[in-house]
């Protein structure tokens, strides 16, 4: 099947093969005919299979019917609004809808944060028919009355899983209250889990699946492999593989933002020239680093999971998992970057101890084991070598010394330790005798197999106001026992006697012989 066979107008041809393609991937061939049909979608498809354009395309094509070049505002009312979680997907999808309407009468903007607003204010009080928006920025411009809403006649939600995510589904609901409640509404991502396709049933009506291959999978393009280190050493084994295999363009997925940034200032003092990508860098800093990444300027191109869902790199040849993902679905978009348009692509994954869960729950999701190959030299019983611990702020990391006490804790026999020992034989009691303390960690210890804990004096003694719990009464045997000051125990003397007390759960009195007789 061709693109002529899919009813598409003239205009949209045109522009179609100026990008050389003729013939329509499988997600487009499925979900372009029912798009034109009016009929809501979930659209489900590998990334870097044209899942953008299987909306892009049929959109323009139901608006074009509509488009006119009137100057006035008025006749340029929101007619599509294109929701996306990121930046950059914003930015990509806003490139994809230039591309293929470019000859046709229509004007389109995308609103994102990170970016001054008031530029995008004056594009949207112009007037534009087609709205390519992050919810966060498109709830800012509905504060300042910038946007009409009104007039929607299409609803696309790209990357849908994650747009409504628990952290997306509050400014989702408040975008959705905004638009007509006759509208078509559309559902595109490379995952769905079966609780977002229950979610998205309520938000659909009567929706078509679209399911090119099945969910969560993966493109076979792409080769597999799990490097096991310890975490000390990642950064050090990322070095190792981009220099002895002179990788030249390597995208790095972290965690966190600062682990990002830090990881990139550390690749540059190890010469490899590396750029940080994340949510804290403005959208100005962000568009540089992928420009230079994209042009090879820049030889490693550190990321976080904000990044992964909206990169588009062409023959992207390398995605490193320098952290692996705490969801596996996000492993999916992550090394979906690489192995795009029919090309071949490497993943790689720096996996140590404390990820060995996350590496099983990414390996249930896709259904088959990683290949684990380790790296001659960075085996994972290496130790750490010395100074290898040093942060790039200078502050040493104790996490090596804390395991090689763990290592040599384990060679003693199951106890105390020495130096716990040697504390717990310090540890003297109040009235400064070992043996008593000795034999209270003898009957702890055998309380623990019995089940039964010993009898503590303070409970079951009575109490002589001016001497210590436990102690006796004769204050001859406690002074020639202590070193503490004599005025210590004589403090309340002169305030009141010395009459025992009774302990607080007293046992009670056994009866005499005489008195059981009796």
């Amino acid at each position: 099947m061709s693109f002529t066979e899919l009813n598409l107008a003239p205009e949209i041809l045109r522009a179609i093969a100026d990008q050389g393609y003729t013939d329509p991937t499988p997600i487009q061939t499925q979900a372009i005919p029912r798009i034109l049909e009016g009929r809501d979608i979930m659209g489900a498809a590998q990334t870097g299979t044209g899942k953008t354009a299987s909306f892009t395309l049929p959109m323009l094509n139901l608006l074009q019917s509509g488009a006119n070049t009137s100057a006035s505002p008025a006749r340029h009312p929101i007619r599509t609004l294109i929701l996306v979680p990121t930046r950059e997907l914003a930015i990509q999808v806003h490139e994809s809808v230039k591309t293929y309407g470019k000859y046709l009468p229509l004007r389109y903007a995308a609103v994102y944060g990170g970016v001054d607003m008031e530029p995008q204010a004056r594009e949207l009080r112009a007037g534009v028919e087609i709205l390519v928006a992050t919810p966060g920025r498109l709830l800012d411009h509905v504060q300042q009355k910038a946007i009409n809403l009104s007039k929607v006649e299409i609803l696309i939600l790209d990357e849908a899983d994650r747009m409504l995510d628990m952290g997306f589904l509050p400014d989702i609901k408040r975008i959705l209250a905004l638009l007509p409640s006759q509208r078509q509404s559309l559902m595109f991502s490379a995952t769905f889990s079966d609780e977002i396709k229950k979610l998205a049933g309520k938000l659909l009506r009567e929706p078509v699946l679209v399911e090119v291959a099945k969910r969560n999978t993966i493109t076979e393009l792409i080769t597999h492999v799990v490097h096991p280190v310890v975490r000390e050493r990642k950064r050090e084994l990322l070095a190792h593989l981009i220099k002895s295999q002179d990788l030249k363009q390597v995208l790095v997925f972290a965690r966190t933002k600062h682990g990002a940034s830090r990881l990139a200032h550390q690749l540059e003092r190890d010469h490899i020239s590396a750029a940080a990508i994340h949510g804290d860098k403005t959208q100005p800093q962000r568009t540089e680093a992928l420009t230079k990444f994209k042009q090879g300027e820049v030889r490693v191109l550190v990321a976080t999971d904000v990044a992964a869902r909206g990169l588009d790199i062409e023959e992207l040849p390398h995605v490193v998992n320098f952290e692996l993902p705490t969801n596996p679905e996000d492993y999916v978009h992550r090394i979906g970057r690489t192995g795009r348009a029919g090309t071949r692509g490497d993943a790689v994954s720096l996996v140590c101890e404390d990820e060995a869960e996350l590496l099983k729950g990414i390996e249930k999701l896709l259904k088959f084991k990683l290949e684990s190959k380790v790296v001659p030299g960075f085996e994972p019983e290496t130790p750490v070598a010395q100074g290898e611990a040093a942060t790039s702020h200078g502050r040493i990391d104790h996490r090596s010394d804390q395991s090689t006490e763990k290592k040599s804790a384990g060679s003693q026999p199951r106890g105390l330790q020495p130096r716990k020992l040697e504390q717990a034989n310090s540890v003297m009691s109040l009235n400064g005798t070992k043996g008593k303390n000795a034999r209270s960690s003898k009957e702890y210890a055998g309380s623990r197999k019995t089940g039964k804990l010993p009898e503590d004096p303070l409970f079951t003694q009575p109490y002589t106001p001016g001497t210590f719990s436990g102690e006796s009464s004769d204050r001859t045997s406690a002074k020639s026992e202590t070193s503490l000051p004599e005025k210590r125990f004589d403090y309340f003397a002169h305030k009141q006697q010395k009459k025992p007390v009774p302990a607080l759960f007293m046992p009670p009195r056994s009866q005499s012989k005489q008195e059981q007789e009796g």
